[in-house]
């Protein structure tokens, strides 16, 4: 059984990069979406078991995104991958349905724990 992930970062380079890494990971399908208006439509279009964003994005961010989604009644968890400090983004993440924040760091061991976390969460 595979798990469908949206990957959603308005940064094409750190999709490819995220995506390559998360797609080695055993079972994992990922799409991504350098829009996160046409990720929100994806999404709700149904088919993914969890949703990956970038927190700062224009036009919707991480938060927003999720916030939207859940208004849509699309409940599968929904992870925030960001540069930003736990603290800054986790009241307002909780707040709007965000299912776990997942700091983006150097180095590769940051997917093989962004994968774990999506497995967890599922």
């Amino acid at each position: 059984m595979s798990i469908e992930v949206l990957l959603v970062d308005e940064d094409v380079d750190v999709l490819e990069i995220v995506g390559t890494f998360l797609g080695q990971e055993d079972g994992f399908e990922i799409t991504t979406e350098a829009d996160p208006e046409a990720a929100l439509d994806l999404a709700t279009d149904g088919g993914f078991d969890a949703v990956v964003s970038d927190y700062k994005m224009p036009r919707l961010d991480g938060i927003e995104l999720c916030a939207a989604l859940r208004e849509n009644g699309v409940d599968i968890p929904f992870l925030l991958f960001t540069a930003r400090e736990h603290d800054d983004v986790a009241d307002a993440a909780t707040e709007n349905g965000v299912t776990a924040v997942v700091q983006k760091g150097t180095g590769t061991e940051q997917y093989g724990v962004l994968a774990d976390r999506i497995r967890n969460t599922i």
